[in-house]
């Protein structure tokens, strides 16, 4: 069975989609895992299902690199706003998406060529944000715990050029503290409103971007007084923007979305 699919990047957080309303896929976890590797696959941070919704306009499934399924990720409902668009699946620019974390808004901001140059996602109100004691053996005593419809461990560091990714996020993404495992986001702060950030995402390790967690690194400056509710935060691929709105407490994240190429590949082979 041969299957069509798109790959597209937010900031540099690059995933497979695939249309499931024409192309059916039915072991998802097993497909991430062999079409995001890099030599042998398509290459990619993980795979992504569109699909019909009973409560929203679209729905959105997402599996990271080691199979596992994700509950949210901003990058890819970004990318998923300007697919549907472009491709004519709606004319709508502001979309409902279901996903495991409950309905997400997507506002399209066009350029006038009509095709998607931005797209607004409202993330929603986050929760469980509290200081975690993290023990010895880590090289930090604390972070912040801030929950973005997934979870998110953000640990502030004076240079973050200079901490070794890798190695504490591997670790850090199993600390007891999170039996579920943890995404980690690696914080610097440059200036009120200006944050560099990189990030170990569960699942799939570094990655260019994170757009739950650039979210959650913004409202976790906040919360702590580093930075005020609006801030940028620069990542490997790209700047997102994000507000926290005094209002209604939501999370409101801007950022682009790009499609790389269109594909097809033979799930039987």
């Amino acid at each position: 069975m041969n299957i069509k699919f798109t790959k597209m990047h937010g900031a540099g957080n690059d995933y497979i989609y695939v249309n499931t309303m024409y192309y059916p896929v039915d072991n998802p976890e097993e497909l991430a895992v062999e079409w995001s590797r890099p030599h042998t696959g398509i290459g990619s941070d993980g795979l992504v299902l569109i699909g019909n919704s009973q409560v929203a306009d679209f729905s959105m499934r997402i599996f990271n690199a080691d199979g596992s399924e994700a509950r949210m990720c901003g990058n890819a409902s970004r990318c998923i706003g300007k697919y549907l668009y472009e491709e004519g699946l709606t004319s709508k620019t502001s979309i409902t998406l279901e996903t495991l974390s409950g309905i997400k808004l997507l506002k399209l901001h066009l350029r006038p060529d009509n095709h998607v140059e931005k797209v607004t996602v409202d993330m929603g109100v986050p929760e469980n944000i509290h200081k975690v004691h993290l023990g010895e053996g880590y090289g930090f005593s604390e972070g912040m715990a801030v929950s973005m419809g997934n979870p998110h461990l953000v640990i502030f560091v004076d240079n973050v050029a200079r901490t070794d990714i890798a190695t504490l996020g591997h670790k850090l993404e199993r600390h007891p503290l999170f039996p579920d495992r943890v995404n980690v986001e690696f914080a610097q702060i440059i200036s009120k409103g200006d944050i560099r950030m990189r990030v170990w995402e569960r699942g799939s390790g570094i990655t260019m971007a994170c757009g739950t967690g650039a979210c959650a690194t913004a409202v976790a400056a906040a919360h702590t007084g580093k930075c005020g509710r609006i801030s940028q935060v620069r990542m490997d691929g790209g700047t997102l923007e994000i507000k926290w709105d005094t209002s209604d407490n939501h999370v409101y994240m801007t950022g682009p979305a790009v499609k790389v190429f269109n594909g097809e590949i033979n799930i039987n082979e």
